[in-house]
């Protein structure tokens, strides 16, 4: 098993890895809208969504992986009303690639967070 870590996502809140690779496997922690030096996103949910797709690319590259390599996500919204929107930033950022998801509405998310994000990548082989 091997720690991810890289400075481009923000660190760790708690004790836990950014990630964690195990055999072919990434899983990354959930991100939520923080910026790399742990401030918090200001604006609506999209902007929340596109900072937490941002740091996860930060980690999936700190591992080796890209988005393409992602085989599965779950997403944790505070308000699925808000799905719609997150859905929007989602698909543009995978485009063509169709990872399995997941989608659950929580009653609150760390440091007031309206959406947070984790995926299952897959390390190429390259």
């Amino acid at each position: 098993m091997d720690i991810i870590a890289t400075a481009k996502a923000p660190a760790a809140i708690g004790p836990y890895a950014q990630a964690v690779a195990a055999g072919p496997f990434v899983f990354t922690s959930g991100q939520i809208p923080l910026r790399p030096d742990g401030t918090m996103v200001e604006g609506d949910i999209r902007a929340q969504a596109e900072q937490v797709l941002h740091n996860l690319d930060a980690v999936l590259a700190a591992a080796g992986c890209r988005r393409e390599d992602v085989v599965k996500a779950t997403i944790f919204l505070t308000d699925l009303a808000a799905f719609a929107t997150v859905n929007e930033v989602y698909a543009a950022y995978f485009g063509d690639h169709r990872p399995a998801r997941s989608t659950v509405q929580v009653a609150a998310l760390p440091r007031g967070a309206q959406v947070e994000i984790e995926f299952v990548a897959v390390r190429p082989v390259r």
